[in-house]
């Protein structure tokens, strides 16, 4: 005899439209709670199905399903069975098709799963030679094609934080620093994006492909043009610097640095961007990369005005490889004891 749950899952199948809302409507509303997304979860197996199924539905049906699988996946055994399901090479599939607002949801949905390294691989579609980081690609250009405004919904902002779940392996790592595909090089620019989001996952991006700067310092080089700004302007403070210290600098650097700027607030992004700068100045040729843009100052200039203790942890790690690298030309931080 099948349990009330059990028939409310049916109903999501219903050839009635109106019963179909009822349900959905229904299961949204439990997953809004942890009781509620218990319950769902012991019958994953019968729910998802059908559930994912009217993604592609009228909004009135799709949006509830799309909340409602967003909030099941934030449990990692539900979200396992999606991704061993297809879940991903559906979200992808309908993601370009759908309204702003589901295909935000949709990212979300993707933002959870590539949490799993099953969901990270099955994004990357490793093992497919022909087809493999295609999804990358189509996901890094929405990214970067849109943009947040203060009327406009931005449904790719999310995107960011899926960068920083695949950037966590060494295949996704790889892929972004493809010279190739030039994939790092487009998502360094949304640096300073108006979105705190996307800021903060291009940060985490750009920090976790620095953990391939032994391998892959080239590459990281051959974008220094970017590179450098995203990395040393978080970690600048907001002082105007003096004509002596721009003049060692590339223009990119030099104007910014020219004019007072909003502080970024953030101090996650400040540590990340110090670390990231870490990993690219143990290599011999980031470290002169590193002097020849006169980092070194910046990051002098920025440790004076930071109060945060982690970041400023960060600051003295560096300074103090600075400091101890062979060919350093002078301190670029005192630390005190």
């Amino acid at each position: 005899m099948a349990t009330e749950l059990e028939e409310l899952v049916g109903f999501l199948s219903s050839p009635s439209p109106n019963l179909t809302k009822a349900a959905v409507d229904i299961v949204h509303g439990l997953t809004g709670s942890e009781d509620g997304l218990k319950s769902l979860a012991k019958h994953a197996d019968i729910l998802l199905p059908p559930l994912s199924r009217l993604l592609a539905g009228k909004k009135e049906i799709s949006e509830p399903a799309a909340v409602a699988l967003v909030n099941l996946s934030q449990r990692s055994a539900v979200a396992a069975k999606m991704v061993d399901m297809g879940m991903i090479n559906l979200a992808m599939d309908l993601l370009f098709k759908s309204e702003p607002n589901i295909s935000r949801l949709l990212v979300m949905l993707l933002v959870n799963l590539t949490q799993l390294e099953s969901g990270t691989a099955s994004l990357l579609q490793a093992g497919d030679e022909k087809m493999q980081g295609l999804y990358v690609m189509k996901l890094v250009r929405s990214f970067c094609r849109s943009s947040s405004g203060e009327d406009n919904e931005d449904p790719f902002e999310h995107v960011g934080s899926i960068l920083v779940n695949i950037s966590k392996k060494e295949a996704g790592r790889k892929l972004l620093l493809d010279p190739k595909r030039g994939l790092l090089k487009q998502i360094i620019r949304q640096y300073d994006s108006s979105s705190p989001l996307r800021r903060k996952g291009v940060s985490g991006t750009i920090r976790n492909c620095c953990f391939e700067a032994e391998s892959e310092l080239q590459n990281l080089l051959l974008i220094s043009e970017f590179l450098w700004p995203a990395l040393l302007l978080p970690v600048a403070g907001n002082k105007i610097y003096s004509q002596q210290d721009r003049s060692k600098m590339p223009l990119e650097l030099s104007s910014a640095l020219s004019i007072e700027r909003e502080p970024v607030d953030d101090p996650e992004i400040r540590a990340e961007a110090l670390e990231a700068i870490y990993m690219i100045t143990l290599q011999e040729a980031g470290l002169r990369a590193f002097w020849s843009v006169n980092g070194p100052r910046i990051i002098q200039v920025g440790y004076e005005d930071e109060e945060d203790p982690k970041v400023m942890e960060a600051y003295e790690q560096l300074g103090s490889l600075l400091i101890n690298s062979s060919g350093a030309e002078e301190p670029a931080i005192e630390t005190s004891n």
